[in-house]
């Protein structure tokens, strides 16, 4: 990445996220403007849903780590797309792999407590995977 796409991707990228603790592990959590979490929550509210998750991993082979995270609904028409700067969370990627569930949020919401949508990843193997790569990408 040039200088100048390295600023773009830092400009773009989504800086709000957290851990909680659900049951003595760390769920990672992205939390979302309040207007855009009610949508998909209306979106999806007493239907059966599934979300597809998909991480592309950038990287620039100077330590910058970007994952553009897809989450894809089965429900509502709702894709969201979360760019994050891995070198900034690299403990929620962590967590992801460690947990395989991912929660997205409202700002104004407990975390861990109440409204608060969890996903489930069915694919482990693919959190490992990208953990490596993320890791190996970091350390160049």
């Amino acid at each position: 990445m040039v200088e100048s796409e390295l600023d773009k991707f830092l400009a773009q990228r989504h800086k709000d996220v957290t851990l909680f603790d659900l049951e003595g592990k760390k769920v990672p959590c992205i939390i979302m403007e309040e207007k855009r979490f009610d949508e998909i929550i209306r979106a999806i509210a007493g239907k059966p849903v599934s979300v597809e998750t998909n991480l592309n991993i950038l990287q620039d082979g100077l330590g910058h780590v970007f994952v553009r995270m897809t989450l894809v609904f089965s429900q509502g028409q709702i894709e969201e797309k979360i760019l994050l700067y891995a070198n900034e969370s690299l403990e929620f990627f962590e967590a992801l792999t460690a947990t395989s569930m991912l929660a997205i949020s409202s700002p104004h919401s407990e975390y861990g407590r109440s409204n608060v949508f969890m996903i489930q990843l069915p694919k482990p193997e693919r959190t490992e995977n990208a953990l490596e790569i993320i890791k190996k990408g970091l350390k160049m």
